[in-house]
């Protein structure tokens, strides 16, 4: 019978900066009397590593340019601070309209207000996402690798919106110790069918599959993924982008 689990590791302690990320998991898994074995795949709410590595803002500190001030009035009055921290985490502006700025962020992801994000965090504080969520991942793998003596593989995830259907949907942002891809282009199905488009955005789907035991509100930042046999390797998440030459929907 094939099986998936999905464990949330719940009473977490509050990350602050500076913390480890990993001895926090451990402390996780210890507290829920969850062993990690090999084999498994944890999946971070981007937040708790934001947090860690001192990626919070307070708005009251932001003095927004006349740039920022004025595009805060084409969108609806949106707070004109906020919207200096989104041009500063963005390579380019790719649409806005409606309160909304989708951006490229120097990572190279298109997203909604470049993952600027002020929930979970406090009044009057802004998280932004990690400057490089691939090494974040590694970091947190190689160190419960060291602790814990089983080195899972890690994504960390974030909520992205989808231009075609309503509804976010989390996604990885960051990928350590797992392809993010599975690649079934070459194989035939079960009536001898050559696959040809059979490329699958696993390390989303994962991510995709843990938000439904994180939640927004449940304060369940973490999830242990069991079962699944992803193929292992480093990985990178700029293997899930698109180049922008095969892209249909940015100009």
């Amino acid at each position: 019978m094939r099986r998936l689990e999905i464990i949330g590791l719940e009473n977490i302690a509050e990350v602050r900066q500076g913390e480890s990320v990993a001895r926090l998991i451990l402390n996780g898994c210890s507290r829920n009397d969850v062993a990690l074995l090999p084999g498994d795949i944890l999946v971070v709410a981007h937040k708790i590593v934001s947090k860690a590595e001192g990626r919070i803002v307070r708005l009251d500190a932001i003095r927004p340019s006349a740039h920022a001030i004025e595009l805060a009035r084409e969108l609806n009055n949106k707070d004109a601070r906020l919207v200096e921290i989104i041009l500063s985490e963005s390579r380019r502006i790719v649409r806005k309209g409606g309160g909304t700025i989708i951006v490229e962020t120097h990572h190279g992801f298109i997203c909604a207000n470049a993952g600027v994000d002020l929930s979970n965090v406090g009044l009057g504080l802004v998280a932004l996402l990690p400057r490089d969520p691939d090494r974040s991942a590694r970091e947190i793998r190689v160190e419960i690798g060291r602790l814990g003596g089983v080195a899972p593989g890690v994504i960390i995830s974030d909520s992205f919106g989808r231009p075609w259907r309503l509804g976010t949907v989390d996604v990885a942002i960051g990928v350590s110790g797992l392809k993010p891809l599975k690649d079934d282009r070459g194989r035939n199905d079960r009536y001898g069918y050559e696959l040809r488009a059979a490329v699958a955005a696993a390390a989303d789907e994962l991510a995709a599959a843990a938000e439904l035991v994180m939640g927004k509100r449940d304060g369940v930042p973490v999830v242990v993924i069991r079962g699944y046999g992803a193929e292992k390797g480093e990985g990178s998440v700029q293997e899930l982008l698109r180049p922008e030459a095969e892209d249909l929907f940015r100009s």
